[in-house]
């Protein structure tokens, strides 16, 4: 085996990478490098959001009623201003995301047990933006009636009997602090292993045709199956050296632990990378130079990542589009990275979506390195 054709031809490939520092440094720190960078900007929580505050009871109660929105740690008190009219000319110019407007009359009625009114003024121009301080608002106003209702039962005493709120005790499993960085940086893993082996293979290729050795190689003793899989194994190593990586990142620098198998994790990883390295194949028949390759790669792993459950639900599109999302391979090893990841669930629940990625990595693997045999011959 060591003194094979297969092996030498390997170790062949691993020298030109090594001679490489640009493909190389593709091949490990890029991984690294786009983890890290999406791992802070891909996360859709919000925090500092810009407020300007008119408080117009100027109250005990409606002090300790803004002191809960500083206390959740999201909203930044920029501005106090003394009319309406303030308000709203810091949101137009941008400089506030949030007004909070708090009525005369506000501790007055909250005594007397009657409805206080607060008036929020969102900044809609991002509706995302809106609808995640939106619900930052909604859940700091639930946390204050819940306390003014105990308080209101603590009070009644004995006719408290005749108060019977509805009390809902919420258990968040999974990912209790509703972070949105434990939900996005398993789906950034997927989406480095899809780049990496779609381009490293893609660029390899092209590049033995851009410095016409990949005439030589034909006509060389080697097979087409032994050219095939010296081309391939050593990026499939290296991906597996990139699995690594990533996930030694996402623990120790994200402190997102994988609570599932991760030889799990491993395995499925490989299967899909039949589908990266297929694709790769594929770009190399129709590219003639590293430019095409890497425009193509492009143009293949947008719609994937827009599409595929990425950032948007599925759920949320077009039912067309929902159709569409069946044929994509990344949609299905997005859900098997993210439960593993999270949830620490084996094979055995996620057999609905590993079934397709193996077809699919198959079929294309399969279909490209037919289209690169005809190429050769």
């Amino acid at each position: 085996m060591l003194d094979s054709r297969l092996f030498h031809f390997i170790k062949k490939e691993f020298i030109q990478l090594l001679r490489d520092p640009r493909m190389l440094f593709i091949a490990l720190m890029a991984p690294v490098i786009q983890l890290i960078v999406f791992g802070y900007i891909a996360s859709t929580d919000i925090n500092h959001i810009s407020t300007v505050i008119l408080d117009e009871d100027k109250s005990y109660y409606s002090r300790n009623y803004l002191q809960s929105y500083k206390n959740s740690g999201y909203f930044d008190f920029n501005y106090y201003v003394a009319r309406p009219q303030q308000i709203a000319d810091l949101i137009d110019s941008g400089r506030a995301k949030l007004g909070l407007r708090i009525a005369v009359n506000f501790g007055r009625k909250i005594v007397r047990g009657d409805t206080a009114s607060v008036q929020a003024v969102i900044d809609g121009s991002n509706s995302s933006t809106a609808a995640i301080i939106q619900g930052y608002i909604n859940q700091i106003n639930f946390g204050q009636v819940e306390i003014l209702l105990r308080k209101k039962i603590e009070k009644a005493g004995s006719s408290a009997r005749n108060l019977e709120p509805i009390m809902v005790n919420s258990r968040i499993w999974y990912n209790p602090e509703l972070k949105s960085l434990y939900y996005m940086v398993p789906a950034i893993f997927a989406q480095i292993l899809m780049i990496i082996s779609m381009l490293l293979t893609s660029t390899a290729i092209i590049k033995e045709k851009e410095r016409g050795t990949m005439e030589m190689l034909a006509v060389t003793p080697l097979k087409s199956y032994e050219l095939i899989l010296g081309k391939l194994l050593p990026f499939v190593i290296i991906a597996l050296f990139d699995i690594v990586l990533v996930l030694l990142i996402a623990t120790l620098w994200f402190n997102v632990w994988i609570k599932g198998s991760v030889f799990d994790l491993f395995y499925m990883g490989v299967i899909f990378m039949l589908t990266g390295l297929g694709l790769g194949i594929f770009i190399s028949t129709i590219s003639q130079t590293q430019r095409q390759a890497m425009m193509t790669v492009i143009f293949i792993i947008l719609p994937q990542i827009i599409i595929s459950g990425f950032i948007f639900p599925i759920a949320n599109m077009p039912k067309i589009i929902q159709l569409i999302t069946y044929l994509i391979p990344l949609r299905y090893f997005l859900e098997i990275v993210r439960n593993i990841f999270l949830k620490g669930v084996g094979i055995n629940y996620l057999w609905y979506s590993v079934w397709p990625m193996v077809v699919f990595g198959v079929v294309i693997l399969s279909l490209s390195i037919i289209r690169f045999r005809k190429k050769i011959d």
